[in-house]
């Protein structure tokens, strides 16, 4: 079972299928880029909505007869002796020897009246993904501390005109504060509370005692946890980030539970999130787990090492 149907899920489930698996992809329907309305970064893919992406993903993986989709969210996953029984939202319950989480992660998006509408269009997440369209572009980072104060400095790539807005104390150190007005970057710490502007298009911004700052594009940084329960819920272990631990292989602590995609990581590794990166970890963990099929089935030694586990699932006493 694949739980997760973005790049990194769906590049995994079409590795399986044509390696002869059966596979069942289960999926909400609720993708962290939904509000994209075009990718970057994906080698002949720039531009694409990633809508259209998991489309023609989808459709791809029809054509295999081995894949099923199950249109649900995955409520609850246990070990049964080599087993797992997953239980979905609508129902039913599912058998599988093995599990891929590629759950990813969900953005937590400031809570700004007016900020909705130009989500995706004019206020964004993420430099690498869209910092192009900001080239030249009065621009604001909302975000405190070292966060806010490293996101700053690094529009500074795309734009010269940056402000750095803090939503009250900055949390800044003096040595912070004086490398961001070395390089003109006006620190507001008045909250602000309102974005106006026209058709998605941010125009400025409004502070609480009713002054405006004139913007165009608003950069934030917030928290990104786990879009579901499930790995906690498997006793998979976590990175101090919060991010499902994983080997080389995508492997987690759990025996039988593979991880791949944004809510994935290796100790050490780089937090970065883009599409073809989750859709790459996706066919790395998809081989590992083939390998440890095949080696259960036949013998053969998967090519790179287990990693070891801290749960061991019991062997079936049939």
């Amino acid at each position: 079972m694949v739980v997760g149907a973005g790049p990194a899920g769906l590049n995994a489930a079409l590795l399986l299928c044509r390696a002869r698996r059966t596979v069942v992809i289960c999926d909400d329907g609720m993708p962290r880029n939904a509000a994209s309305h075009a990718m970057h970064n994906f080698l002949s893919r720039d531009g694409m909505d990633p809508a259209e992406l998991r489309r023609i993903g989808r459709e791809e993986l029809q054509g295999y007869a081995p894949a099923r989709f199950v249109a649900c969210t995955v409520e609850d996953a246990q070990p049964a002796g080599t087993r797992f029984h997953v239980v979905a939202s609508n129902g039913e319950t599912i058998a599988a020897r093995k599990l891929l989480l590629a759950i990813g992660i969900r953005d937590q998006i400031p809570q700004l009246a007016g900020l909705e509408p130009m989500y995706g269009t004019s206020v964004f997440h993420c430099q690498y993904c869209d910092g192009w369209e900001s080239c030249d572009k009065p621009l604001a980072v909302l975000a405190q501390g070292t966060p806010g104060y490293r996101q700053a400095l690094m529009m500074l790539g795309w734009t010269k005109d940056v402000v750095l807005c803090t939503q009250g104390p900055s949390q800044l150190t003096p040595e912070q504060r004086a490398t961001l007005q070395d390089r003109a970057i006006e620190v507001y710490e008045q909250p602000v509370v309102r974005l106006e502007g026209d058709g998605g298009r941010l125009e400025r911004l409004v502070f609480a005692d009713g002054s405006t700052l004139a913007r165009r594009i608003l950069f934030f940084h917030g928290d990104t946890p786990l879009s579901s329960p499930l790995a906690s819920r498997l006793g998979c272990a976590l990175t101090d980030q919060g991010r499902i631990e994983v080997d080389e292989g995508g492997r987690t602590s759990v025996d039988g539970v593979f991880a791949a995609g944004d809510g994935a990581r290796r100790r050490g590794q780089h937090p970065a999130t883009q599409v073809i990166l989750a859709a790459a970890s996706g066919a790395q963990a998809a081989i590992a787990l083939h390998q440890e099929l095949m080696s259960e089935d036949v013998g053969l030694t998967p090519a790179l090492p287990r990693a070891p586990a801290r749960h061991v699932m019991a062997e079936s006493p049939r």
